[in-house]
């Protein structure tokens, strides 16, 4: 009798093989009456792990091949970006991933908070008869 540590290896392999291929990165155009195709882009991360180990049997004529082992798998598709063509155009559009923590909340407010502030300043100035607005 063969070992059957392979044979869990080879399967859990062959069901992610089923699972990822070529299109789930670059995902199927989707076509617009306009004439726009859209390419959804994905991230693909993709765990492993197997093992197992041989038992010393007390009683060796009740087992023949006394083993314990599993394998597992784990995947996460996270989607990037999306390729936008347009006649000759090509286009990306990144999808931002939510910020995590304080300071990253923080540096993706900084364009806004000086959008404002110079608006501010800029209603402040006199205007070019001498006048304040």
């Amino acid at each position: 009798m063969s070992h059957p540590l392979p044979n869990m290896v080879e399967n859990t392999l062959a069901k992610i093989k089923e699972m990822i291929d070529a299109n789930t990165v670059v995902g199927s155009p989707i076509t617009t009456t306009e004439g726009v195709t859209i390419l959804p882009i994905s991230k693909i991360s993709i765990g492993f792990a197997g093992g197992g180990s041989d038992f010393v049997s007390k009683n060796a004529n009740k087992f023949d091949n006394p083993f314990g082992g599993g394998t597992g798998a784990g995947v996460n598709i996270t989607p990037v970006a999306f390729l936008i063509l347009r006649g000759d155009s090509v286009r990306m559009l990144p999808i931002a991933a939510p910020v995590s923590n304080t300071a990253d909340r923080v540096v993706e407010m900084i364009p806004d908070v000086l959008d404002k502030i110079s608006a501010f300043i800029d209603s402040k100035k006199p205007s070019e008869s001498g006048n304040m607005e």
